[in-house]
């Protein structure tokens, strides 16, 4: 295992303090500045996961309401709101210094058979065929300003290949449509629960960014003010994160400062696994 890879698993390892609060670490995600918005979800999920021992959840609803201070810790308090014979619902609020930063709602199922139907896996290169995240920021590394340097090359806990990957520095107006293949080796003999976390913590990745591809945006431009709004998820399949998964993402629509994203997410050999809903933050910057 990585200690990328061991890094992110103590952050979604939270400590608990009472019956129903719970405290995450801060620092150590994919930003030094504020912490990453799929670690909060990710951990405020984790809070939610501690006090529903028997049920997996199907879906949450998440509100970024204050940028997170990584030099903090972050405390989680869960409101146990129902306790159903299906279904079991939880509230979560993520605080620092007194001030909510985030509200998560999540709701639990228990394993029913129904009717199924899905859309098909979209037709893009296979992982093998593409060259890793990796591998393009330490070709455009010499070209990212000294202090930031570390930070863009850094090792990350999740292999990441980009379909049409955009040059960071140089970028071109193209389709919102944005295809990645992700995985994380480590997941690897995880539970259920932690699979789920897991996958929350990467829903985050390059989901807004669909909404800056048609503008020739990308956060290494100081153009734009981003920042996540609200997200959404809803598991509809287990979850194995150490095997490849397609999320498939884009951008409907743009206006008004903000940005509206989806995702989907595919095994390789095609099965549905999640939905993802996200608007953001995309407001010009004015000299």
């Amino acid at each position: 295992m990585t200690d990328a890879a061991l890094i992110l698993l103590n952050l979604l390892d939270l400590e608990r303090l009472d019956r129903n609060l719970y405290r995450g670490i801060g620092s150590g995600g994919e930003t030094p500045t504020r912490i990453y918005g799929g670690q909060v979800i990710a951990q405020a999920l984790a809070a939610a996961y501690a006090t529903v021992p028997d049920r997996l959840c199907h879906s949450l609803h998440a509100y970024f309401i204050r940028a997170g201070d990584p030099s903090l810790p972050v405390i989680y308090e869960v409101d146990p709101s129902r306790d159903g014979g299906s279904f079991t619902t939880r509230r979560v609020v993520a605080m620092q210094n007194g001030k909510q930063i985030l509200n998560l709602a999540a709701s639990f199922h228990i394993s029913e058979s129904g009717w199924q139907h899905q859309h098909s896996i979209p037709n893009v290169p296979e992982p093998d065929q593409l060259v890793s995240r990796a591998e393009q920021h330490s070709q455009h590394a010499h070209r990212i300003e000294s202090s930031q340097r570390t930070e863009f090359t850094r090792e990350r806990p999740f292999e990441i290949r980009e379909v049409d990957p955009r040059d960071p520095l140089n970028p071109v107006e193209t389709s919102d449509i944005n295809h990645m293949w992700i995985r994380m080796e480590a997941a690897k003999g995880a539970n259920p629960q932690l699979q789920h976390i897991l996958m929350a913590y990467a829903s985050d990745f390059g989901l807004l960014g669909s909404a800056l591809r048609p503008h020739g945006l990308t956060w290494y431009r100081p153009e734009a003010m981003t920042a996540s709004l609200d997200h959404t998820m809803w598991f509809h399949a287990p979850v194995h994160f150490e095997n490849w998964h397609l999320y498939s993402m884009d951008s409907p629509f743009a206006g008004g400062g903000r940005g509206f994203n989806r995702g989907s997410i595919y095994t390789q050999d095609g099965q549905l696994v999640a939905s993802v809903a996200q608007e953001g933050l995309m407001r010009p910057l004015r000299s």
